[in-house]
């Protein structure tokens, strides 16, 4: 049976991302195929082995007042420049309370993060060894909370019909607006604020991370080190940011004569339960994502022209998504058009399903498909219409993009989006 009781729409986007400070700079920036990775002058970057990640493009505090900004950790600080951005784009002004367009117990915020408050973590407990548990900052716990993103949003606009912090590794910003939609659906809200923030660039993830042969180690060529579907592909590369929309129910949004940008059609989920890092290799689980989104919706394959793939440039990862979208959609993959814009932003973790929903809307909104960077030699078991070189103009008519993302330990969520 179809799990459609009503139609929910996107009507606010924001985002502040490696390329920028912006939801408007960052699509330039993937119209452009500019690369945000660089060289890591941090520190601690000569001690571990990959010196090379994604910052955002605008520094959080350069945007929030000085005060507010010292009692958050940076994931919530890049959440909340995210989300001011969607709000105002949405047309909202101010606290729901003082928004008669929108009602306070009527409006919900689901904001994740994988990691959540890491950096915070790693200086209170460096300022608890070095200068005594005196000193250690009284907001040390609520920066270090992975719910801390989506509480400050929600006090920023007075939200009480729920606030809510999924986290499922680098597939919850994409699990938080899923949530967010079954929220509009199910009558629980009219409008959601949803999206996915991480801010995890430290010495202590890089080592990690690194340690697991998990990123690419291009130092001495940050800008094409992200390089999806390549041959050459050794890794992903760490980023930072946050990517926000704002989701309403469409005769709320009908009501209050609100800009819309597409139909967010639903999701699918589904769990590999194949292994705690690795993507089951056949595609089994996202193929599990992908039937489900179709069997409760009522999107036509059809319709979908356009893939945001969640393509983080490891050898694995990428060959498994595409052998899901063939298992699923068979020949029909020959007219998707393939972005992997993780070659420009490298991986957001649990912000990267925020900030490519923002860039699946937007390139249905401008009926475009951004190319893939620093793919210059495909991989042969790679099947897929990867778009490469420049960007590629998507059809007239009524069409549909897919936003994929996958985590550690096999979680598996597919959005879907529609134009209108």
């Amino acid at each position: 049976m179809k799990a459609i009781d009503r139609t929910v729409v996107v009507t606010g986007l924001g985002a502040t991302t490696p390329l920028g400070g912006d939801s408007a700079s960052t699509w330039e920036g993937l119209m452009a195929g500019r690369s945000g990775v660089r060289l890591l002058t941090h520190d601690w970057a000569a001690e571990v082995q990959v010196r090379i990640g994604a910052e955002v493009a605008v520094e959080p505090t350069e945007v929030l007042p000085r005060p507010q900004a010292r009692k958050l950790d940076r994931t919530a600080q890049l959440a909340l420049v995210a989300a001011r951005e969607a709000w105002a784009d949405a047309g909202f002004t101010g606290q729901a309370g003082t928004d008669a367009s929108v009602d306070p117990d009527r409006l919900g915020v689901v904001i994740a993060s994988a990691i959540g408050g890491v950096t915070s973590l790693l200086e209170q407990y460096e300022i608890l060894k070095v200068q005594g548990a005196r000193k250690v900052s009284p907001h040390t716990i609520p920066m270090m909370l992975p719910n801390t993103p989506s509480a400050n949003v929600g006090l920023d606009v007075g939200a009480r019909a729920g606030v809510h912090s999924p986290i499922s590794a680098c597939a919850s910003g994409a699990e938080a607006i899923g949530y967010a939609i079954e929220m509009i659906r199910t009558g629980r809200a009219d409008v959601v604020i949803a999206g996915g923030t991480e801010a995890a660039i430290c010495s202590l993830n890089m080592a990690a991370f690194g340690n697991m042969m998990a990123m690419s180690k291009r130092n001495d060529d940050p800008a094409a080190a992200s390089r999806p579907y390549d041959t050459d592909r050794d890794g992903f590369v760490m980023g930072e940011g946050a990517g926000v929309v704002v989701l309403e129910a469409a005769e709320h949004a009908a009501r209050r004569g609100a800009r819309v940008y597409a139909e967010a059609v639903g999701q699918g989920l589904s769990a590999d339960s194949h292994h705690i890092t690795q993507p089951e290799p056949s595609g089994r689980g996202i193929a599990a994502a992908l039937t489900s989104l179709l069997d409760t919706s009522d999107l036509k394959p059809s319709e979908i022209v356009h893939v945001n793939a969640h393509a983080t440039s490891t050898p694995k990862g990428d060959v498994a998504e595409i052998l899901a979208l063939r298992k699923v959609f068979g020949d029909d993959t020959d007219h998707f058009a393939v972005s992997a814009t993780k070659s420009m932003t490298g991986h957001l973790l649990g912000g990267a399903g925020g900030v490519e929903t923002v860039a699946a809307v937007l390139a249905l909104w401008h009926r475009v498909a951004p190319a893939t960077i620093n793919l210059d030699n495909p991989d042969p078991e790679v099947e897929a219409d990867i778009v490469r070189g420049d960007h590629r103009a998507l059809p007239e008519g009524r069409i549909a993009a897919l936003n994929n993302s996958f985590g550690f330990g096999g979680h598996n969520v597919v959005l879907a989006f529609r134009t209108v």
